[in-house]
């Protein structure tokens, strides 16, 4: 069984929301709830204690219950500075990062990313999701992350990285599907834009 508290949550809502028209997509209503408001209590679920990553709003955020982290950079850097954020803020020895637009997300994520990542001796676990095509698709801005990684990733940033998956392929990571028939195939949908955030909330 995943001992939670050995993992810090990390909710990532400290994006642009350039395909929502630049709106803060974390505070929009999704089934009467702020969509990361939502996903914060699916979060809160799995780990010992859940950190906010925003760049904007953030009295909004702080409002939900968590502690919020901006970003070091002030350009947007994407979803790789909101990990170091995490990192340099996590007092556990694990941080699962989750965005704030997949509502849908597992509830057995933690569990089923420590036991992959506990068995193969890995530092970073990530699921991998079925597409239409058959295809298994890694999902990166899902990682459970070992925290003694916050250097790598510092260093990383320093040097202009932002591609997550450039990063975690200097570490050994193990990819986990969640194809099983019972996982929900909408699990890792992500809502980009308003008529997909309804469409999601009616599905």
């Amino acid at each position: 069984m995943t001992d939670t508290h050995s993992i810090t949550g990390l909710l990532l809502a400290g994006g642009r929301g350039s395909r929502m028209g630049g709106i803060d997509k974390g505070l929009q209503p999704y089934k009467g709830t702020p969509l990361a408001l939502h996903t914060l209590f699916r979060l809160q679920l799995q780990v010992g204690q859940v950190l906010i990553s925003a760049n904007r709003n953030l009295a909004a955020y702080e409002s939900l219950g968590a502690p919020v982290l901006p970003d070091a950079q002030a350009d947007f850097a994407g979803p790789l500075a909101g990990f170091l954020a995490g990192l340099q803020a996590c007092e556990t020895e694990f941080l699962l990062t989750v965005p704030c637009d997949t509502p849908r997300f597992p509830l057995d994520l933690a569990a089923r990313l420590m036991n992959s990542l506990l068995r193969e001796d890995a530092e970073i676990a990530m699921p991998c999701a079925r597409e239409e095509d058959g295809s298994l698709r890694p999902q990166p801005v899902f990682c459970l992350l070992k925290a003694t990684l916050v250097s790598s990733l510092s260093a990383f940033i320093q040097a202009g990285g932002r591609k997550i998956d450039a990063w975690t392929a200097q570490h050994r990571c193990v990819l986990v599907p969640f194809d099983a028939p019972c996982d929900d195939r909408q699990a890792f949908f992500n809502a980009n834009t308003l008529a997909e955030l309804r469409q999601l909330e009616q599905s």
